[in-house]
């Protein structure tokens, strides 16, 4: 491996899940809320059961990762609420998964009717370290109950106050498919909360237009978003990302380009299925 190769992969061990946050948090932290009614009904048009959306992590020219996006073709019931099944898996591919073996799954159970959170879990495996969480929601009182185990840990269960309508960081990228952009200007801002880690985190996105993207599943046009960022140890700077979301009813994350401190990573669509309608690709000349 290159020296930048190394860093990068020493940067990852330093940081626990830094695979799934690169591609969930930017899609996280653009979530909007509705009014403070426990039992919200979010029109959704923009994704069903059984879509599948596959991804490229890059890391400079190197090819560091895979991620895969999917629900499940079945309906489950959580909290006596029907719910999609959202699964992100992420992978370590090549030389990284032989200097730094990543398998990581995330999923969240989502009320069909709300687009809010019942239950998420998180399961984290990253050379010899393990992680997994599971988060319980309880909308009604706006409260989570977290469970922590950990390897030679002894499990931990807390409780955490969390505002209205909150959202993990699957369910919210979800929930961000189902708002529309069609009446914002360039420079227009959403304010934004969410839970992760433990904590309730507020951000602001910066909603800065529409273009054309190059993606390994071809060119499309796309909506651009740019959450500003919190001084941290991950990103450089406070617009180090920038995500785009197909311009159609569909909404899908097809590219997500961030600026790290050792180097720069994108994530990039390359295969789905599935859709609810069809993905917005431009024609080449």
């Amino acid at each position: 491996m290159s020296t930048g190769q190394i860093q990068f992969c020493q940067f990852l061990m330093k940081r626990r899940s830094l695979l799934l946050s690169t591609l969930l948090l930017p899609l996280a932290a653009l979530l909007a809320f509705g009014p403070g009614d426990a039992v919200r009904s979010v029109p959704n048009t923009s994704f069903e059961r059984g879509e599948v959306l596959q991804y490229k992590v890059h890391y400079g020219l190197i090819n560091a990762a895979e991620a895969t996006i999917e629900v499940s073709n079945d309906i489950h019931r959580v909290n006596e609420r029907p719910c999609f099944k959202a699964t992100v898996t992420g992978k370590t591919t090549g030389s990284f998964d032989f200097f730094m073996r990543v398998r990581d799954t995330w999923r969240t159970y989502i009320d069909t009717t709300s687009i809010l959170p019942q239950k998420f879990f998180r399961n984290i495996e990253e050379n010899s370290y393990r992680k997994k969480e599971t988060i319980d929601f309880d909308h009604h009182r706006n409260t989570v109950q977290v469970e922590t185990q950990k390897k030679n840990k002894a499990d931990r269960h807390e409780t955490f106050k969390v505002p209205d309508n909150v959202q993990d960081m699957v369910s919210g990228f979800y929930f961000l498919r189902t708002l529309s952009y069609d009446n914002r200007r360039i420079g227009d801002i959403i304010r934004v909360q969410g839970f992760f880690d433990n904590q309730v985190f507020t951000m602001d996105v910066i909603y800065k237009g529409r273009e054309t993207v190059e993606t390994k599943a071809g060119n499309v046009r796309a909506i651009k978003l740019v959450p500003k960022m919190p001084s941290n140890k991950l990103f450089r700077g406070e617009n180090a990302i920038s995500v785009y979301l197909s311009d159609d009813r569909n909404k899908i994350p097809v590219l997500i380009q961030a600026e790290l401190f050792v180097g720069a990573v994108k994530v990039d669509m390359f295969k789905y299925q599935g859709l609810k309608s069809r993905l917005n690709l431009v024609a080449q000349n």
